[in-house]
């Protein structure tokens, strides 16, 4: 009888394996292909468990902290850590709520501890104090009913919620050290694999968890504070509280009693304040702005947040105009290209600068402009009788990838200007140790968009979701605390809804797809709630920009 398997690793010839041997223990093989530890593998096109017995021929990869892959894996062994280094200084009864994404950490909070700083730096010395001790994260299967009886018996009365709503017969808890705890993504092999983070203290019960990201792998950045956006977390956060949705649980409790009407009135009556806010701020500086800028990161809903703030502000009695920047490209012979000889679309240097800033100051000049209009099939701009000039109370809105940039409308000065950053920052849970990333709702609404109205699979959108992340990372990102103002474009109810719409086009992609362990991810994420049809979201919701059926016609 053989007692050997063969493993291919990418596309060199197979390597030849004792039968019955861990994924961990075959990566050592690979190991001086990746500059930090491996933490994860793909076996046959499924992410798994470097834990993992292998017991027949397969294909594998490897990923460590510098991938997509690796560094979620890395994300949530660490936040794992925390909690262990937490119940070491602080007691059992110490509880970890991890919150959101902030600059390159998360947000996180201790309930029952009055933090300082010299607390919190204990924590971080028990986390590092984890990786001298080199202990495994160790998965265990066990029935769903018993997973219930546990967390019950410990208290963690989230956990008990959460798995209410789960189908599934058995679950998979992790152990580290002596605590268990249910996580939805794949751990590390030991903690000695987790070795660079950092805890900034930030205010109350609140601190950072800083970690390398996919962008700045090598070590954990110290963290920038970004008030507008960390405030704008924070007030939706008390919010959610108000209403009595913190989690997936209390909304899927509210979706299964039929009030899901209720919740979705809420939310768009929240995010109807936040626009009556912004253009009450432009009017009472009427006499200086003349031109509002709105930017965010993709699928943060800008189109519809530009027109409905636009009829927010002609109720207080301005005209309003907008104006793309995308009629401004240079001609497509002129945009300058990647390294790849692709054009590169993206950058502020395709946009044609001295024109856009010129036409801007003639019109605040109160000349009569007339504007271009791109030809996206010839790649030039042409001119068609679109003329513009504007009054004393008239407001230009500019809505688009660079609009936080100064250097888009260098030729204005800063106080005629009114700059809007917005982002679905959802303040949703799946539970206290489970976050919705906002980058996950983003890319769901995105796969839905593009299916419907540019033709794309979900594989399609997938595959490019790196490169627009990319893009964020340079061209949104760096210019967020220039803005004067954030809207939080995220809606509470929403993951019911685009559950309906994206989780057929998720199953669309193929077994052997290399985006397929992703939309696998973003499945088994979306179990996580309960549907919520559409039929009650109103036609000037920002989701309708989505899944369709807008008021506003373009």
């Amino acid at each position: 009888m053989d007692n050997t398997i063969k493993v291919t690793y990418k596309d060199e010839l197979p390597k030849v394996f004792p039968k019955n041997i861990d994924l961990y223990q075959i990566s050592k093989t690979w190991q001086k292909n990746y500059n930090y530890p491996i933490l994860v593998a793909k076996v046959d096109n499924d992410i798994t468990n470097l834990n993992t017995i292998i017991e027949k021929k397969c294909n594998v990869d490897f990923y460590d902290r510098s991938s997509t892959e690796g560094n979620t894996v890395y994300c949530s062994s660490l936040q794992f850590m925390l909690i262990v280094a937490v119940k070491r200084v602080f007691g059992k009864e110490a509880v970890v709520k991890i919150e959101h994404s902030i600059d390159k950490g998360i947000y996180c909070e201790i309930r029952g501890v009055k933090l300082d700083k010299v607390k919190l730096k204990k924590v971080e010395d028990e986390m590092y104090k984890l990786v001298e001790e080199d202990l495994k994260f160790t998965r265990v299967s066990v029935p769903r009913l018993d997973a219930i009886k546990f967390f019950r018996k410990e208290k963690e009365f989230d956990k008990v919620n959460v798995l209410r709503y789960i189908s599934n017969t058995f679950v998979n808890l992790y152990r580290l050290d002596d605590v268990y705890d249910y996580f939805f993504t794949e751990m590390a092999y030991s903690t000695s694999q987790i070795t660079s983070f950092k805890l900034t203290y930030v205010k109350g019960d609140g601190f950072v968890l800083g970690m390398p990201d996919t962008f700045n792998p090598e070590c954990t950045l110290d963290y920038k504070h970004h008030r507008l956006v960390f405030d704008k977390f924070l007030d939706y956060t008390k919010w959610g509280e108000k209403i009595g949705i913190d989690c997936a649980f209390d909304l899927n409790k509210i979706v299964s009693q039929g009030r899901y009407d209720e919740v979705i009135r809420l939310a768009e009556a929240n995010f109807e304040s936040q626009l009556a806010n912004v253009s009450n701020l432009v009017y009472h500086d009427r006499k200086n702005i003349k031109i509002v800028l709105i930017a965010g990161p993709s699928s943060s809903g800008k189109t519809t947040t530009s027109k409905k703030l636009a009829v927010y502000l002609q109720t207080l009695g301005f005209r309003t105009h907008a104006i793309s920047v995308d009629d401004y490209f240079l001609n497509r012979v002129d945009t300058p290209k990647l390294p790849n000889g692709e054009y590169d679309f993206e950058s502020i240097r395709a946009i044609d600068l001295e024109l856009f800033n010129k036409q801007l100051s003639e019109l605040l000049e109160g000349k009569n402009v007339l504007l271009p209009q791109y030809n996206f099939v010839t790649g030039e701009k042409e001119y068609k009788n679109k003329w513009l000039k504007i009054k004393d109370n008239d407001i230009i809105i500019i809505e688009g990838l660079h609009a936080l940039n100064e250097e888009l409308t260098v030729a204005v000065e800063r106080k005629n200007k009114f700059k809007v950053y917005i982002s679905p920052l959802t303040q949703l849970n799946i539970d206290n140790h489970n976050r919705i990333h906002t980058s996950d709702t983003r890319r769901l609404r995105r796969i839905i968009r593009d299916n419907k109205y540019r033709g794309h699979s979900a594989s399609d959108t997938l595959a490019m979701w790196k490169n627009i992340r990319a893009g964020e990372e340079q061209y949104i990102f760096p210019f967020q605390d220039d803005a004067d103002v954030v809207i939080n474009t995220a809606l509470v109810y929403e993951l019911g809804v685009l559950k309906t719409y994206a989780e057929p086009l998720l199953f669309s992609v193929e077994e052997d797809d290399p985006v397929y362990p992703e939309a696998i991810r973003l499945i088994n994420f979306l179990r996580n709630f309960l549907s919520i049809p559409s039929d009650e979201v109103p036609k000037d919701s920002i989701l309708r920009e989505f899944i369709g059926g807008s008021g506003f016609k373009d």
